[in-house]
């Protein structure tokens, strides 16, 4: 067999147009559907679901909504309720019950601003500890909610009296791997990346990557902090190596320029941890492996230990669009499938090959 055949192939199953701007597109769990978020042109929002049937694409449900909806989660409900938290752009949370979408079970007027990023941890099984979902916003401003809750947030991080505020893009849970450590990390316009305890109520680390932070992710929400990557405007990645913290250095990472253009999303995959997706400005996929260095710890001049990044392979990329992908989800339930949408105002469900084998 070629070489090429060997390695895992991008393959696009399905697309479809829509006749709107898609911002999001979450698999829900447990099924073959999928819901997109966005705006229609006329200034509304909009939920569709869509359901896979013999190849295909099926709409099942299209609610339309007041305000256009910029980002949606999963990661805070039971597998039994599957409820969707949305973020829009008059900065609310909503909570829906995707069987009945007519009216939210929880709604918060979360922030000022629209609420840019969203990610939920504590449902589905991933996580231990309260179902949490946190937001960050153009206000600046990164909060964390329980649905259980009205009204008021469990934490609210915001610049210091005199600060300025920068325009939070992404944000993530992680190491939440019993009922009390749990963090959030957020990625900011100006290159910060701050790494929030929510179990001392601190901030536990930042650095700069020197641009704007398009998106972060923990390889795993639910285990002692391992990975976490960043990605950037100009087209470059970061790779933290999360288990070491040196007080100084703070953790190892490498860095690698992929995309020429923005890195809008990273995904990793479920079902491999040190397998991820990075999708670009220019319309493309870039498929990763990161491979741990021979030790993961050094001691540094100081006799303290410190972090040793790996490195990244890639593994496969592939052009879908001329226009941005804006978002990526794998499904959790079947390895290598995974929706992705793009401001082309379309969708697109992937078959990724031979994720088991590399």
């Amino acid at each position: 067999m070629s070489a090429a055949l060997e390695k895992p192939q991008i393959i696009a199953h399905i697309q479809k147009s829509l006749n709107y701007t898609v911002f999001d597109s979450r698999w829900i769990p447990c099924s073959a559907k999928f819901v997109c978020m966005g705006n229609f042109a006329r200034g509304s929002g909009v939920l569709q679901i869509y359901e896979i049937q013999h190849g295909e694409l099926q709409l099942v449900r299209e609610i339309e909504k007041a305000k256009p909806i910029k980002c949606g989660t999963f990661g805070a409900t039971s597998l039994q309720q599957r409820h969707l938290a949305t973020g829009d752009f008059d900065g609310s949370l909503d909570v829906w019950n995707l069987e009945v979408p007519e009216s939210p079970v929880y709604s918060v007027k979360a922030h000022k601003e629209i609420i840019n990023s969203i990610d939920g941890v504590g449902g589905l099984g991933i996580g231990d500890g309260a179902p949490e979902i946190v937001t960050g916003s153009r206000d600046g401003t990164v909060k964390v909610w329980d649905s259980r809750q009205k009204d008021t947030p469990v934490v609210n991080m915001e610049p210091v009296e005199g600060e300025t505020k920068r325009d939070c893009w992404t944000v993530a849970f992680g190491h939440a791997f019993n009922a009390q450590d749990r963090c959030v990390c957020a990625g900011y316009d100006n290159g910060d990346v701050k790494l929030f305890d929510l179990r001392n109520m601190s901030l536990r680390w930042e650095t700069n990557i020197k641009n704007g932070v398009c998106s972060v992710e923990f390889d795993r929400k639910d285990i002692n902090m391992n990975k976490l990557v960043a990605t950037s405007l100009e087209g470059k990645f970061h790779v933290f190596d999360m288990r070491t913290q040196h007080p100084t250095q703070g953790f190892a990472s490498v860095s690698e320029k992929a995309h020429k253009s923005t890195i809008w999303q990273v995904r990793h995959l479920p079902q491999n941890r040190d397998i991820f997706m990075t999708a670009g400005g220019a319309g493309n996929l870039h498929l990763w492996k990161y491979e741990y260095p021979a030790q993961r710890t050094k001691k540094g001049a100081d006799d303290v230990d410190m972090g040793v990044a790996g490195s990244v392979n890639l593994l496969q990329n592939v052009t879908l669009s001329t226009q941005p992908i804006s978002s990526l989800d794998w499904s959790p339930d079947k390895q290598g499938l995974c929706v992705c949408s793009s401001f082309d105002q379309s969708v697109r469900v992937l078959i990724v090959t031979k994720l088991n084998t590399v």
